[in-house]
């Protein structure tokens, strides 16, 4: 995978991607080119069918100190193609960065030590799962700088944390430690080694049908907060795909012999 910007590296081995943000020197702080690339990278990841996991993590002692505003206020001109939405995806530039990782049908996990402040927050929250240092930094940051989580950070946070509690930290900007995002529901859990434990869950992951992930994660991200009739439909729909599905046979190939499954690759849904 060709790498658009120096400041976001894309490695795969394995069928598992590690995505890194890039620039230490920085805490990892976000300029326009690295959000553009982060999206482009959400893109051609969700179009690779051999493509089994996500890792996103940032170099350095930092996942990411929130977008650079000293360098983005230079290019206004930029700042405005970068806020138009795209007519066929809903999103913009900001958002897609973010919400683009949801839209790739395999497991992604954020590991997160240091700052994960703002735009960092929100690019972790594209993840279906959080490793989150104890002693990391989260903050919805965006409230001292008298603007709102616009990079998909509103939907993210709905659907994660309650509705009093997303109000209060995009209002007030709190700091909050990684056992307190975990509290929250901001993240999924902690570790004092976020990236290894973020590795040793992918290995339990890729012992499972890659159809059989990417049908749950679509079932749960279309129908969560939804109404249970459609949440039903779904459920019929996805378990039909799956039913037919030559990875479903061959997991069951491996229960039945208490074997080791040899996964092909992953199949579009009937839906997608």
């Amino acid at each position: 995978m060709a790498n658009r910007c120096e400041h976001i590296t894309t490695t795969i081995d394995a069928g598992v991607a590690t995505v890194r943000l890039d620039r230490p020197e920085k805490l990892n702080a976000l300029t326009l080119p690295m959000l553009d690339a982060l999206a482009s990278t959400a893109h051609e990841l969700a179009d690779d069918r051999t493509l089994r996991a996500v890792v996103l993590t940032g170099a350095g002692e930092s996942f990411c100190a929130g977008l650079d505003f000293a360098t983005v206020m230079k290019d206004q001109a930029g700042i405005a193609k970068t806020f138009v939405p795209r007519p066929w995806r809903g999103t913009n530039t900001f958002q897609e960065a973010c919400w683009g990782f949801r839209r790739i049908p395999v497991p992604v996990i954020a590991a997160v030590q240091g700052n994960c402040l703002g735009g960092g927050l929100q690019i972790a929250m594209g993840a279906d799962f959080r490793i989150t240092a104890p002693d990391a930094r989260w903050s919805v940051l965006e409230s001292r700088w008298g603007i709102i989580p616009d990079m998909s950070g509103v939907q993210s946070l709905s659907e994660q944390v309650r509705l009093d509690v997303a109000k209060r930290l995009a209002m007030t900007g709190e700091m909050l430690d990684g056992e307190e995002a975990v509290r929250l529901g901001v993240a999924t859990e902690t570790s004092i080694d976020p990236l290894g434990r973020a590795r040793e869950l992918v290995e339990q992951l890729l012992t499972h049908s890659p159809d059989q992930l990417a049908a749950a994660k679509r079932v749960f991200d279309d129908t969560w907060h939804r109404s249970a009739r459609r949440t039903f439909a779904r459920e019929r729909m996805e378990q039909l795909g799956l039913l037919l599905a030559d990875n479903t046979r061959r997991a069951q190939q491996a229960a039945f012999g208490r074997t080791t499954a040899d996964y092909a690759e992953r199949k579009r849904g009937l839906l997608r």
